[in-house]
C-alpha cells in the first residue's frame, strides 16, 4: 500500500535538496546540446538504480532499535541542512560530446555522469534516510524517484528558465529548512520516545 503522504513529503524533499545540485546543471548542459528524450532516459536510468539502492540501505537501518533510528536519521538530516546551507555555488562541470548523437550513446553518457555524479550523494544520503524514518520503501522510493525525475527534466527541458525565476539560493535555503525541521523532528522523537 502506497501513502500518499510520505510519497509527497519524500518529492518535496528530494525535490528541492536536489534542484540546486550539479547533476541538475549537468542535465541542464546535456539537454541543451543532445535530444532531450535520449538525455532523460539515460538520466531517469541512474536515478532509479540510485533510489534503489538508498532505499535498500535505508530498510536496513529499519532493523535496529526506533530510538536509534530517529537519533541517526535526524544527526543526517541536520548535516544534510548544514552542507545546503554552507555550499558554494558550484560552476558547470565541461561534458564531452559523443562521436554520435545515437540513442545509446547520449543516454549512456547521461547515465553514466549521473551514476558516478549522484553516488552517495545528498540525496541518496536522504531518500535513505527517510526510508529509514518511515519504513515504508515503496512509497519512500515513489517519491524520491519521482523528485529526481522532476528535476531531471525541468533541467533538461526548461532549467534556464526557472533559474531566471526562482534564485538557486532561495530554493536551497527551503531545502535546507526541510531538513532543519525533519532533523529536529527526528531527534525530538529520539528523545521522547
Amino acid at each position: 500500500m502506497i501513502s500518499i503522504t510520505v510519497t509527497a513529503l519524500v518529492f518535496g524533499v528530494i525535490f528541492l535538496a536536489e534542484l540546486p545540485d550539479k547533476t541538475a546543471l549537468a542535465g541542464l548542459v546535456l539537454g541543451t546540446r543532445y535530444r532531450a528524450s535520449y538525455v532523460f532516459a539515460g538520466v531517469a536510468a541512474a536515478f532509479l538504480l540510485h533510489v534503489v539502492l538508498a532505499v535498500a540501505a535505508g530498510s536496513v537501518l529499519t532493523l535496529l532499535p526506533q530510538r536509534i533510528v530517529h537519533a541517526i536519521t535526524g544527526v543526517l538530516f541536520l548535516g544534510g541542512a548544514a552542507m545546503l546551507l554552507l555550499q558554494k555555488g558550484e560552476d558547470e562541470e565541461e561534458i564531452k560530446k559523443p562521436a554520435d548523437q545515437s540513442f545509446w550513446r547520449v543516454a549512456g553518457t547521461g547515465f553514466m555522469l549521473i551514476l558516478v555524479a549522484e553516488f552517495g550523494d545528498l540525496t541518496q544520503i536522504m531518500t535513505a534516510n527517510l526510508a529509514a524514518r518511515y519504513n515504508d520503501p515503496i512509497s519512500v522510493g515513489l517519491g524520491a524517484v519521482l523528485g529526481l525525475w522532476a528535476v531531471a527534466g525541468l533541467g533538461i527541458v526548461g532549467g534556464k528558465a526557472l533559474m531566471k525565476k526562482v534564485p538557486l539560493r532561495l530554493i536551497t535555503q527551503i531545502a535546507a529548512l526541510l531538513m532543519l525541521a525533519l532533523g529536529a523532528w527526528s531527534l525530538y522523537e529520539a528523545v521522547a520516545v
